[in-house]
């Protein structure tokens, strides 16, 4: 098992988050991931439960997300702690989106008064090579930050190519 560090973009506003990691296990064609929020979690606006599975913009409130590279494009993973997850296949940086064969299990959330976890198993698409992680954090006063393992451009893109810097365990 690999643990990992997201951290904040510098132009996100300050988060009541002060450490996010993400457990990282392969398990053949599976991936399972473990993300950490720890801080001022009451801060944090949670999505509450929903009906477990695929749903569209998740990314536009609390989310976590994966982004598996392969040699025809990458296959982005949305997480939320509302139990529902989308993938979708892109041939290069947001181009050709489409939803993608992939599936997630639907997310299971835990905590405590400092921490809320949130893990879940992906497919991986065949030819999976590199991992993109990260994380969209709405505050309870609707403000965002946005993590990931490596920001490579002046705003936040967590489609950019060189944000996928984790080989694939």
């Amino acid at each position: 098992m690999r643990t990992v560090a997201l951290t904040p973009h510098p132009a996100s506003p300050p988060s009541p988050i002060e450490t996010l990691t993400v457990m990282i296990q392969r398990d053949g064609l599976a991936l399972w991931l473990r993300f950490v929020a720890e801080g001022f979690v009451n801060e944090v606006a949670w999505p509450g439960p929903e009906t477990p599975g695929r749903a569209d913009d998740l990314w536009r409130h609390t989310c976590f997300e994966a982004f598996v590279q392969t040699d025809e494009g990458y296959v982005e993973f949305n997480l939320s702690p509302s139990g529902q997850w989308a993938s979708y296949r892109f041939d290069a940086p947001r181009t050709g989106m489409r939803n993608a064969n992939e599936v997630a299990t639907p997310p299971l959330l835990d905590g405590a008064f400092d921490l809320v976890a949130m893990e879940t198993r992906l497919e991986l698409p065949i030819g999976a090579t590199r991992l993109g992680l990260s994380a969209v954090i709405e505050t309870v006063d609707g403000f965002f930050s946005y993590w990931a393992l490596a920001h490579p451009s002046d705003k936040p893109d967590f489609h950019h190519p060189d944000s996928f810097i984790l080989e694939l365990p």
